[in-house]
């Protein structure tokens, strides 16, 4: 059994929320876009992203796949179909190219769970008091620190530190990540836009996981302290309490 929580805001800055999330409780499904793109194509493109990756679960064989590799595969069709509706899209409205978003899913089944992930949108496993991020962001300023040209507290603040180097919509194929977490009971699995973990701190974060609330108010807790902190960007988080 699972508890869930979601909240989705658009911030205090930004005229629009070009972030979109979707949750599928009868397929333990769910999903977090962040969309980048003018003239509010940013918002077409998250929320292609999430229906068309909920049409695919919904339609799909999931349940009968059963070994990780078959699961990662269900999920690299499914970004696969968003991509390529993205993409076309783009080409097809001039007004839209170049739009993109970024995705994270997370599949629940027993005690695992099965991410996939692509760009700078988030899972975070909270287990005992201790949040530690499951993913790794496709982003320029990731690439340096990885390559030792920059550190962690110098990429915080780095001038490009939004540029994102993968995302649904930018190329021909998608080439997202997959994890697969073992799960204990009270265990919060938490997806989320970069618009929660860019503006509220680590222990922040942590502070609010840990005061036993339910799901839909430690969403909405989170989503405050964002806000808090300066609100300058959409901000979607999604939490599941094993």
């Amino acid at each position: 059994m699972v508890q869930i929580g979601f909240k989705c805001n658009k911030g205090v800055v930004r005229e629009n929320n070009e972030d979109a999330c979707f949750v599928i409780p009868s397929h333990d499904v769910y999903i977090v876009a962040d969309g980048v793109g003018g003239n509010r194509s940013g918002e077409v493109a998250s929320r292609t992203a999430v229906s068309e990756i909920a049409s695919f679960v919904d339609g799909g064989d999931l349940q009968n796949r059963q070994s990780a590799e078959d699961i990662f595969s269900f999920f690299y069709e499914a970004m696969e179909t968003a991509n390529d509706m993205i993409y076309q899209l783009g080409i097809e409205n001039p007004e839209s190219r170049g739009m993109a978003t970024t995705a994270v899913i997370a599949y629940v089944r027993d005690d695992t769970a099965y991410i996939s992930n692509i760009g700078d949108s988030r899972a975070y496993l909270f287990r005992t008091g201790t949040l530690n991020r499951i993913t790794t962001d496709h982003t320029y300023v990731n690439e340096l620190i990885s390559q030792g040209v920059i550190t962690e507290a110098e990429a915080e603040n780095h001038k490009q530190k939004n540029v994102i180097t993968k995302a649904l919509g930018t190329e021909v194929l998608a080439e997202p990540d997959f994890y697969k977490v073992n799960m204990l009971k009270d265990d919060i699995l938490m997806l989320c836009s970069d618009g929660l973990y860019g503006e509220v701190e680590h222990e922040a974060m942590e502070r609010v996981l840990a005061n036993g609330a339910s799901m839909n108010d430690t969403c909405a807790q989170l989503v405050e302290e964002a806000i808090k902190c300066g609100g300058r960007d959409n901000i979607t988080v999604v939490c599941i309490r094993i």
